[in-house]
């Protein structure tokens, strides 16, 4: 009996000393928590604009659900994020600063915006003030309002990337030497607005932008829920004709047609402001529905039906959601459903509540 009681003891105080040992770490792993919880928290608090609230806190909530509780995959996850976006906005600064220096001056064009209103007044400088302007200086003048409206009402890290395709693009055009491809001032206007309209998405899709307007569109399209770079190419027209009359309508009707290039090739490349309509036929509505607001965070309305042709009842989801979001979108309802019928058209118009991402 003894020897039985010495044993159970012996269990009871190994039992005890794995506790008092799970106990520790269970600790440890709280403080941790706890610290980085707290970080996140005092983050929070400066945060006084809703906007950046709302992305902060979807960062405490991957911080919470992280399997290790350490916050390790998401820092990571962050990291090549921000170190992909820096490598296309340097991908891109170089592409436009190459095409200003090949296409844009070959062809004596003016791109629009604050890019073109940098080339014009250099151009005035040449030719009636026989001075040399360098395009950084200008450039960086320029875009200082822009800047401002993008630290005030957009994102502060939106226009901090921003600011770094401002200054790489304005430093790379004053260090690339021009070269000319072609003289054809119309190949130039077609080519050299496809590359404009290439970079510019290149940067939107990084969040970021290639500053002047773009900035002033992205203000308006955010407030409005529209898209807003039709209204740039009309405020151009106030570049291009001061143009036309300083140094002639030729290059600034072609110019024209560089900037029709340029926002053809933006409204096919980036759709963030552009929205779609989802009309699916479906037997899992419900899982549909669960699908489309995973991918795009916008719900779904089920609408009840009858086919005309076996008179059986059918399910209609019918959803709006981001148009970068639709393919996304319809691969996952066919994950959901193999046998969906599936019709997406452009939304013309939008009134209402409609969810967008902020920028950061």
């Amino acid at each position: 009996a003894d020897q039985k009681d010495s044993g159970a003891e012996k269990s009871h105080l190994g039992f005890v000393k794995r506790n008092k040992k799970v106990i520790m770490m269970e600790k440890t792993l709280i403080l941790k928590h706890i610290s980085g919880m707290l970080c996140l928290l005092i983050s929070y608090s400066k945060f006084t604009r809703t906007r950046n609230r709302e992305i902060l806190r979807i960062k405490i909530l991957y911080y919470i659900l992280d399997e290790k509780g350490h916050g390790r995959n998401y820092m990571r996850t962050e990291v090549k994020k921000e170190a992909k976006r820096i490598l296309v906005i340097c991908l891109a600064a170089l592409l436009m600063a190459a095409n200003i220096k090949t296409f844009v001056r070959t062809g004596g064009l003016y791109p629009g915006g604050a890019t073109g209103l940098t080339i014009l007044i250099q151009r005035v400088g040449e030719m009636f003030f026989h001075v040399t302007i360098p395009y950084t200086v200008v450039n960086l003048i320029l875009n200082a309002i822009p800047v401002y409206i993008g630290f005030r009402y957009i994102g502060k890290k939106f226009t901090m990337y921003s600011c770094l395709m401002i200054v790489l693009t304005s430093v790379l055009t004053d260090l690339i030497p021009g070269t000319a491809i072609t003289y054809d001032t119309l190949l130039i206007s077609i080519f050299g607005g496809m590359l404009n309209g290439l970079a510019i998405s290149m940067c939107l899709a990084v969040d970021a932008t290639s500053g002047g307007t773009d900035f002033i569109a992205i203000y308006f399209s955010e407030k409005k829920g529209v898209d807003s770079f039709n209204a740039v190419l009309l405020l151009n027209v106030v570049i291009l004709t001061l143009a036309g009359i300083l140094f002639g309508f030729d290059k600034a009707l072609y110019s024209i047609i560089f900037q029709y290039a340029s926002t053809q090739v933006l409204h096919v490349l980036y759709k963030k402001y552009q929205q779609q309509t989802l009309f699916i036929v479906t037997g899992r509505p419900r899982e549909v529905c669960e699908a489309i607001y995973q991918i795009s965070h916008h719900g779904a309305t089920i609408l009840e039906g009858e086919g005309s042709f076996e008179h059986c009842q059918r399910n209609v989801v019918y959803s709006v959601v981001d148009g970068s979001k639709s393919k996304k979108v319809i691969q996952a309802v066919r994950k959901v459903d193999e046998k969906a019928f599936i019709n997406e058209m452009k939304t013309q118009q939008l009134t209402g509540h409609f969810y967008q991402k902020p920028a950061d």
